[in-house]
Order: structure tokens, then sequence, then C-alpha cells
């Protein structure tokens, strides 16, 4: 008599769970891989960084040094800078990257659907656009200066002058990329134009427009920076130009690392954003990956 031994039955939805946790798992060791090597190439940089200054004076004075960056942020911290509170430097700077980046990011937006979807505005103001666009934009930060003064306004200006060109043509492009078969459908079933516009261009091109957000924060900042350099009471423009005109290299690079700070979290706060307002995409079939 021979006795036959039952494998277990394992259910679709067994077989199913267990590829989800396994490749979830796959996905956290590569996330550690990631993490991990990303963290040696900054011992690297900053450790050949400190090795190749070392005591030099002459080498600390011109290229600045790690752990006298890190000494600048605590005494900036601690003692605060020669022109007030640092909290209040980044606050003041903040204040006219964002107030700067939604003027510019709205104007952009309006303006770039506007002239997408109506042929006679492009016709007439596009080669006006195309003219400014072609202008270096941080030279009208002097300008920008001259008319309006040392406050605030002035930054504002300058950040919406340099956050309105790269979202508008993104808005720009993003609407004429709409697949016109989309439109005609909802055209033929009685949308009217703005109805078209709401429900069937705009959420097209959102992802032209999100894709923009990433670079245009980075260009409010730079902006705001400029244009505190140029001309300003406060900000951390300022602290980068008072320790470049007393040979402090060491609070050039901390500026620096508080604004590389704040746009890496602006750039997590965008990702989130744009996570949820895409969340109706269907998963991206390209990549390096595939």
């Amino acid at each position: 008599m021979t006795m036959t031994i039952e494998k277990p039955v394992v259910s679709d939805d067994q077989a199913q769970s267990d590829t989800v946790q396994a490749h979830k798992s796959r996905m956290r060791r590569r996330r550690l891989v990631v993490h991990l090597a990303q963290l040696a190439v900054l011992v690297i940089l900053l450790g050949g960084w400190q090795l190749f200054v070392g005591s030099d004076q002459t080498k600390i004075i011109l290229y600045g040094v790690p752990s006298g960056i890190v000494g600048q942020l605590v005494t900036w911290v601690i003692d605060g800078t020669s022109i007030g509170p640092l909290w209040n430097q980044i606050f003041v700077t903040l204040e006219e990257a964002l107030i700067g980046f939604f003027i510019g990011t709205t104007l952009g937006i309006v303006c770039g659907i506007a002239l997408g979807r109506i042929r006679f505005l492009a016709e007439v103001f596009g080669p006006f656009i195309k003219v400014l666009n072609s202008i270096p934009r941080i030279v009208l930060g002097s300008v920008f200066v001259l008319a309006f003064g040392l406050g605030i306004e002035s930054k504002i200006l300058l950040v919406i002058v340099l956050v309105f060109f790269g979202v508008f043509f993104n808005a720009f492009q993003g609407v004429r990329e709409v697949d016109r078969n989309f439109v005609a459908n909802a055209t033929i079933l009685g949308a009217s134009r703005w109805a078209v516009t709401r429900q069937v261009v705009l959420p097209s091109a959102f992802t032209w427009i999100i894709a923009s957000l990433h670079v245009s924060f980075g260009f409010a900042l730079i902006g705001a920076i400029v244009g505190e350099f140029l001309g300003g009471e406060q900000g951390l423009g300022q602290l980068i130009k008072q320790a470049q005109g007393t040979f402090n290299a060491n609070g050039v690079w901390a500026a620096m690392v508080i604004m590389a700070i704040v746009a890496l979290i602006a750039e997590y706060l965008i990702g989130k954003l744009e996570h949820r307002l895409l969340r109706w995409r269907p998963p991206q079939l390209s990549g390096p990956d595939l």
C-alpha cells in the first residue's frame, strides 16, 4: 500500500500577496543600497575637501572647509548674524521667494493656457514673449532695484520674472500636446469652450505644469537671493554678500547649505503635491529599468 503526500494548495490571493511582499522587500533593500551609496559619495566628497584644504589658511580663505562651514552655521544659530537672527534672514528670503513663486506660477499657467487655446492671442503676444524671454532676466534685478528701491517689491518682481517663463512655456506646450480627438469629442457632446478647457485641456496639461514647478521654485530662490545681493538690507543674499566682502568662504558656503535645505524641502512638498493631484495617471510604462 502506497501513501501519497498531498501538497498544500496555495490560493491565487496568497500567491499574489507573497509576490507583493517580495516586491516590497526588494524595493526596501534597493532604497537602503541607494541611501548607503549616497552617504558614501557625500563622505568621500566632504572628506576629500577637508583633506585637500587641511589647515592651510590661504586655502581656507579661498575654498572654505566643511568643519568651518559647520562652525559658521552653529555660530549663526546661537549668536545670530551681523544683520540679525538667522531665522529672520531665512524668513525674509522665503517670503520673497514664495510670494513671487505663487504670482509667477499663476500668471504663467493662465497666460500659457490662454495663448495655447486662443490662436489670435498667441499670434499677437507670441513675438513679445519671445523677445522678453531672450533678455537676461537677472539683469532686470538692477532695474527693479533702481525703480522700486531696496524693499521686498524689487525682489518679488525679479522672482516673478524668473518663474513666469518656465511655467508659461510648459503650460503652453502642454495645451498644444492635448489629444485633439478628446477636444473634438467633448465639443460634439455639447461642451462649451470653457468646459473643454477646464475638463479636458487643463487636466491633460497638468503634467507639464507640475513638472515646471520643480524647476521654478529653484529659480524663485535664485531670484530672491540675487535681488538681495544686488540691493537689499536683509536675507540670505545679504549674508552671502557680506561673507564675500570679508573673504569668508565658510559663510558663503553656509548660506548655500541653508538654501539647499530649503530647496530640498520644497522639492519634497512639490513631489507630494504632484502625487496627490496626478493620482489619476496610469503607471508609467517607460524608464531606465525597462
